[in-house]
């Protein structure tokens, strides 16, 4: 289906894609206050950027929550990205100090060990 598309061959490797996605979930429950703070960042320039294609102020403010709230929709979509590329970084990583069987493993404890910890920090914080 995809070389009907496209030109040229190219091979995905599906044991890299799941590796770096769950490396990229561990890492993004891991850091939560960094992704929230990555979040915050990115819907707050969406909104300055959206501002500066309005000439009318009334316009602006007519619209103005149904574009902030997909603006914190796309934010939340694009504040994975960064995570998305640390995940590559920390599979390949694992892959070349441990081996490629491996790397889905050491994603999954990986997950599982994040996920432990963004529950306890979130209960210390209920306090």
């Amino acid at each position: 289906m995809l070389s009907d598309i496209f030109p040229f061959r190219f091979d995905l490797n599906a044991t890299a894609i799941a590796g770096a996605s769950l490396w990229s979930l561990a890492l993004y429950l891991g850091f939560s206050p960094f992704s929230t703070w990555i979040m915050h960042q990115l819907q707050r320039w969406f909104n300055f950027a959206e501002r500066s294609l309005y000439i009318s102020e009334q316009e602006f403010e007519k619209t103005r929550p149904a574009r902030e709230s997909q603006n914190a929709f796309y934010a939340s979509i694009f504040s994975i990205v960064p995570f998305l590329a640390l995940g590559a970084l920390c599979n390949y990583g694992v892959e070349l100090s441990l081996g490629a069987s491996w790397a889905i493993s050491m994603g999954v404890i990986a997950c599982i060990g994040c996920g432990v910890y963004e529950l306890g920090r979130r209960d210390g914080m209920k306090e």
